[in-house]
């Protein structure tokens, strides 16, 4: 299994720290680390669990600052639990901006989001392929073009391995960088960076690549599912 995610942030944003392996209040988790607010997007826990925060629930939001805490930080305090999918059910996320987390847990694919208001919660088949965009900065029509371009490029890699699934995600596209898999807009705002997971064998293999700088990193920890 591959969970991979891209980071679109903000070309002036304090770059971030490599992933790394560290210990927490239920056991090890392996995340590459937002310098600016201490979380992360993407986060691998020993027993198995991971998840990656794109921002934005259902629909886009106005923000409304100043938040609480950072989502990359709920996101590590829900990996760093015994039961994540319970813990995002039952964690008071009031004064939290809206989010979207997608979340595999004992061998099941979730998706848990957060709208500022109420939380919506539902199982996603892990055996099918799926592709997220953030709802902040992809409108429907062009979610709805990455889920084709995925579909189009599933026809010709029907059983890919973890370095097809990063090439899908550093290049493919239309054409035109504001919308491709690897963004680029003239506001700054673009990839900044590539984070994939491959579960297997009872074993994470994080494969991280900042485009930025072009510097990469695999680090791997046992992963019992």
């Amino acid at each position: 299994m591959y969970i991979t995610s891209n980071r679109d942030e903000q070309q002036g944003r304090p770059p971030a720290a490599e992933p790394a392996i560290i210990a927490g209040r239920t056991g090890r988790l392996l995340f590459p680390k937002d310098t600016q607010a201490g979380g992360s997007w993407i986060v691998v826990h020993e027993k198995g669990t991971v998840g990656v925060l794109l921002n934005g629930a259902g629909e886009r939001h106005i923000p409304h600052p100043p938040y609480r805490k950072s989502r990359g930080l709920i996101l590590l305090d829900l990996a760093d639990s015994l039961d994540s999918l319970f813990e995002f059910k039952t964690l008071n996320l009031n004064g939290i901006e809206p989010f979207t987390l997608i979340l595999l847990e004992n061998g099941c694919l979730h998706e848990c989001q957060w709208d500022g208001v109420e939380k919506v919660h539902r199982p996603i088949d892990a055996a099918l392929p799926h592709i997220w965009s953030s709802v902040t900065l992809y409108d429907p029509a062009i979610r709805q073009q990455r889920r084709e371009w995925l579909d189009e490029w599933l026809q010709d890699n029907p059983v890919p391995g973890q370095e097809q699934v990063l090439g899908f995600h550093r290049f493919t596209g239309g054409g035109d960088p504001r919308y491709d898999v690897l963004m680029n807009r003239e506001e700054g705002l673009l990839t900044v960076s590539i984070t994939s997971v491959q579960i297997m064998d009872g074993e994470a293999r994080m494969q991280y690549l900042d485009v930025l700088s072009g510097a990469s990193l695999t680090l791997s920890i046992p992963a019992n599912l």
